[in-house]
């Protein structure tokens, strides 16, 4: 899908509208994070919100875990409006789908997970299902999303379809496996259903912590919903991308790879940093887009032995590794090339760790340990960035391994399919490690957490 960006969204996207926004249908790319405060402490989540506001998040998103925050988020927003902020809020649903039902009364767009809305939490078992107890399973999503499409109908509340590689309901992997094709099937089993009730103010996110799975699943959404006469606008983002710079080039690569093909009305980069330092990065993604489209042209065309050469003309720092990444990172996820070579005003050795560092956020070559951490929210039982800069200093020597650090269970041992380890939040001060997705401790205090993590590597490491 070679389209420039404009072209793809005006001709084909179309607009769902959240509160005060427009989004889709040649509007501007929105930008937008999500609070990792408490959403029962108001007065936490009011200033944390108007600091991603000033940043220039158009959205903001709170975690809606039970009825009590959801029920909270009126008070938030009223709060919000007295000090003269029209932002819109989106509640974000998993595992209850009543809380929808509750936050759709408060919020401008409620964001559901296809994998936990009606399907009970997966546990990675292998179960059969015969044709017509797969439609009766449909039936069942339907009977319970109808009420909650009327009620937003009758608030004007949008709806996110927010579909997570790492949360896939065991009956799409036993049906579809853990692959593109399910994630897509997961995301369009909803989709059929809002057309069938006629509400169209529906964004559609796919996810994953793996670029080569988001991007690929994210062009097969586009191709069916375009065969089944659907345009929906479509939110991006790499879950779980991490901090720093690993974090930034990540993003840039899945999120890049996208917008450079014209696709993406919405998109989030989600860093395991404050929320309001993503909304800069996002910004500097979406002015790069008609920039780095030309670079891709060109990179495409230097390819030779294997090699994608790339020269940017950018010194500042920060945008060179983004606009870097985003114009080559579709050749590596499309496996144009497994090498490459930059070249710029900047030091030599910096460009080489660049081109290492796009190499592994596409899944080519990994030359460092491989960090999947979340961005943190209110359900984060832990102190994320302590934790996670504690666990990279003891674990930054083990080249090529990877390590999952999840605040909470909602994408947690999924979104780790891709990880040799997890240190995943349990409860309050309470800390399960995961080896792949199998929990190897369950519940332990979070004090003791890290180090029996270091030694469960090391016993691994030295046994085999």
């Amino acid at each position: 899908m070679n389209i420039r960006p404009t072209e793809y969204q005006r001709r084909r996207s179309w607009v769902a509208r959240v509160g005060n926004l427009e989004i889709g249908g040649g509007h501007p790319v929105r930008v937008q994070s999500m609070t990792t405060t408490s959403t029962n402490d108001t007065e936490a989540c009011v200033r944390q919100a108007i600091r991603i506001i000033k940043a220039g998040g158009e959205l903001v998103r709170l975690t809606t875990q039970g009825s009590r925050e959801a029920e909270n988020l009126g008070r938030i927003s009223q709060q919000l409006r007295r000090e003269g902020y029209q932002t819109p809020l989106v509640a974000d649903v998993h595992f209850n789908a009543n809380v929808a039902d509750v936050a759709a009364r408060y919020a401008e767009k409620v964001r559901i997970n296809p994998g936990n809305y009606v399907d009970p939490a997966r546990t990675f078992r292998k179960l059969e299902y015969t044709d017509e107890e797969y439609l009766q399973e449909l039936q069942k999503i339907e009977d319970r999303v109808v009420p909650f499409i009327n009620i937003c109908k009758a608030y004007h509340t949008a709806i996110r379809i927010g579909v997570n590689h790492g949360s896939l309901s065991d009956r799409i992997r036993n049906r579809y496996g853990d692959t593109p094709e399910g994630i897509v099937e997961s995301c369009m089993e909803f989709l059929r259903i809002f057309r069938r009730h006629d509400f169209r103010d529906v964004v559609i996110s796919i996810k994953s912590s793996n670029t080569v799975v988001m991007v690929k699943s994210v062009r097969l959404l586009v191709r069916v919903m375009a065969d089944e006469g659907m345009f929906y606008p479509l939110h991006l983002g790499v879950t779980e991308a991490g901090e720093g710079e690993d974090g930034r080039i990540k993003s840039a690569v899945g999120i890049g790879a996208l917008l450079c093909e014209g696709i993406g009305d919405t998109i989030r980069v989600s860093l395991s940093e404050e929320p309001e330092c993503e909304i800069p990065v996002a910004r500097r993604l979406v002015e790069s887009v008609e920039e780095c489209v030309c670079l891709r042209e060109e990179a495409e065309a230097s390819i030779a032995d294997d090699t994608v050469r790339l020269h940017i003309d950018e010194p500042c720092w920060e945008d060179y590794q983004l606009k870097a990444s985003m114009a080559v990172g579709a050749l590596f996820i499309d496996r144009k090339a497994t090498r490459l070579e930059l070249s710029g005003a900047h030091d030599e050795k910096r460009l080489r760790e660049l081109a290492d560092a796009i190499l592994q956020a596409a899944r080519i070559k990994f030359t460092k340990t491989e960090y999947i951490s979340c961005p943190g929210c209110g359900r984060t039982l832990y102190d994320l960035q302590s934790t996670i800069a504690r666990i990279k200093k003891a674990t930054a020597h083990l080249v090529g391994l990877k390590i999952g650090i999840m605040g909470c269970i909602v994408n947690g041992p999924g979104e780790m399919a891709d990880a040799d380890y997890g240190y995943v939040g349990a409860g309050p001060g309470r800390v399960s490690l995961y080896r792949g997705q199998e929990c190897i401790e369950k519940n332990i205090p979070e004090a003791e957490a890290v180090e029996r993590l270091l030694s469960l590597i090391e016993h691994d490491r030295k046994k085999g």
